[in-house]
């Protein structure tokens, strides 16, 4: 429960951190500006799944939904990262096409009575994807860039840890249920820790352009 709390906290510090872009993103950089309405919803939602788990209500559909929704919002955040005009108009054709398959899977397919693994893997496919182009966009600058400074670095080297674990760990997720009680345990803790650490490179992504001032004795 502790891991969970700590998980939560690091979620409401990435949120007050996003709320910097507001004051230091450069106009190239307006994509940042969608992370606080995002990343407050995604505080609300998971509030909101642990209040229906204390209850012992089903939170799954909660979760069914919010995840489209997430790969849909991170979709559209690297269409805007991405500088090639035609993988731009590709992204962001895709999503509409995700978003309806991964709907329509979880209200006529899969349903709602169990996760959406076979969408939530494609998602994960996708983001990995994409988020792999962008290196390869990065990698053929004609000029070097801080890569310590640069939020979309730090943005997108998260979601591809974060997607490429989680694609083998949630395309398996129906069966965990019959598994026994430390295995459940151990899956829950590895997925709050691969959360905890997107989470805090969200955070550097945020920060990592704040200028701090270096003082010295003589300046004193």
């Amino acid at each position: 429960m502790s891991l969970l709390i700590l998980y939560l906290c690091i979620v409401a510090i990435c949120f007050l951190a996003s709320l910097t872009v507001y004051f230091n993103s450069k106009s190239s950089d307006t994509y940042l500006k969608l992370f606080p309405p995002f990343l407050m919803i995604t505080l609300f939602v998971e509030l909101l799944g642990l209040y229906l788990r204390n209850k012992n209500q089903n939170n799954l559909a909660l979760f069914n939904f919010f995840t489209v929704f997430e790969f849909c919002f991170y979709l559209w955040v690297i269409s805007l990262i991405i500088s090639n005009k035609k993988i731009k108009k590709l992204i962001r054709v895709i999503l509409v096409i995700y978003a309806f398959t991964a709907i329509t899977n979880i209200l006529f397919i899969q349903k709602m009575k169990m996760f959406h693994t076979v969408t939530y893997s494609l998602g994960c496919l996708l983001i990995v994807s994409f988020c792999i182009y962008y290196f390869l966009e990065l990698f053929r600058l004609p000029k070097s860039i801080k890569l310590k400074n640069d939020p979309a670095f730090w943005l997108c080297s998260g979601l591809l840890f974060y997607y490429c674990c989680g694609f083998p760990l949630f395309g398996l997720i129906n069966f965990v249920n019959g598994l026994p009680r430390l295995i459940i345990k151990n899956f829950q803790t590895i997925v709050t820790i691969m959360n905890i650490l997107l989470y805090s490179l969200f955070t550097i992504a945020f920060l990592c352009r704040i200028k701090t001032r270096k003082y010295t004795l003589s300046s004193l």
